[in-house]
């Protein structure tokens, strides 16, 4: 009686309008009691079942509290699995390394670091993107050990109660400016590990909040063969700083349909047909303003804008030679469609030239 008792009681709050108070709570700023709730719903409410109420409550409940509780099904815990430590690495025009991680767990580190060293070989980069879009993983400890691999000092990194991970002192960090995208499927360890990078200054976050689940929890058998989540303890940052339920906040807002985000990590280079570009644009995303690989202006190159700077020469002026050269005939490079790659790439790119102005 009173278990279903207590699933009636959530669901009338369910009906309630946000912000609005019944009028006992406006008076007293109490919770009326339960059981009087329950029997008032129970003697009255009429043409549902207590199935119904029991799913309906259970939504709510799950909705109100997640993701500190949630529920745990075997295909999702069989797809979270699937997905490898280190999807891919590649290098972009600019040239711009790019690491996508998969899932936090043991071994990212040295796969990371053998990816980077893998490109560097190759290339002289200029920067770094961690991706780390639908990413996940529980394993804290490897989140603060890829974290390591670009700090040269030691400090505290994180803290999740019963162990911890601090950076070490050395010589070899990657020195490289970093650029981690994030999105709302980006969960646990993996939005630690962008949490610390974040904090450290070792990289800056594009995309939008993430997912709000780095935090301990432990995991209680259903009857019906699913678990129950409950989060028992956050994650620290090195600061003291738990990590809240909210997400962690990007540094750049650039927001793009899950759908087609799925879309552009499979192809960044594919344009979608009556997708909005204009949040790219507003965000001065150049790279994908353009919606076809049609003959555009060619911006001032960063060898130009290094020669504007040595020689004195106006920005205007060097535009003005980079549109007169024969280059902007020539066949153009694949445009990066993503937007939020694309945005991290003109950043790390503007930071390239900033470095080359600060260098004696």
């Amino acid at each position: 009686m009173r278990r279903v008792g207590f699933c009636i009681f959530v669901a009338v709050l369910l009906v309630l309008p946000a912000g609005a108070p019944c009028a006992s709570t406006a008076a007293t700023n109490e919770a009326p009691d339960l059981q009087e709730v329950c029997d008032l719903v129970r003697a009255h409410l009429d043409g549902i079942s207590d199935a119904e109420l029991n799913r309906a409550a259970l939504n709510g409940l799950l909705e109100q509290l997640g993701p500190m509780v949630s529920l745990v099904g075997e295909s999702a815990e069989a797809n979270i699995e699937a997905k490898p430590r280190l999807v891919k690495s590649e290098v972009f025009d600019g040239p711009v390394g790019y690491v996508r991680i998969g899932r936090v767990d043991g071994g990212l580190a040295k796969d990371v670091a053998a990816a980077c060293k893998d490109l560097s070989r190759t290339h002289e980069l200029k920067g770094l993107v961690l991706d780390v879009r639908f990413a996940g993983g529980e394993d804290y400890a490897e989140a603060g050990a890829v974290a390591d691999l670009f700090l040269s000092k030691e400090q505290p990194l994180l803290d999740w109660g019963a162990a911890s991970a601090r950076s070490r002192t050395k010589s070899n960090a990657l020195k490289l400016p970093v650029a981690v995208l994030v999105n709302r499927q980006t969960h646990a360890a993996a939005e630690a590990l962008a949490a610390v990078l974040r904090e450290t200054g070792a990289g800056l976050l594009l995309g939008t909040n993430t997912a709000g689940r780095a935090m301990i929890a432990q995991e209680f058998p259903l009857k019906n063969g699913q678990r129950l989540r409950i989060a028992t303890a956050g994650i620290k940052l090195g600061s003291g700083e738990v990590l809240s339920a909210r997400g962690v906040k990007p540094d750049i807002e650039v927001t793009v349909d899950a759908e087609e985000e799925r879309t552009y990590l499979a192809n960044p280079f594919k344009e979608l047909e009556g997708t909005n570009l204009a949040a790219a644009t507003a965000s001065g995303t150049n790279t994908v303003a353009n919606g076809t690989n049609a003959t555009r202006r060619r911006g001032p190159s960063e060898a130009d804008l290094v020669r504007a700077r040595r020689e004195g020469t106006s920005l205007e002026f060097t535009q003005f030679l980079a549109d007169a050269s024969p280059e902007r005939t020539d066949p153009e490079k694949p445009v990066v469609r993503d937007p939020v790659l694309a945005r991290a790439l003109d950043l790390i790119k503007g930071l390239a030239v900033v470095r080359q102005f600060r260098t004696p």
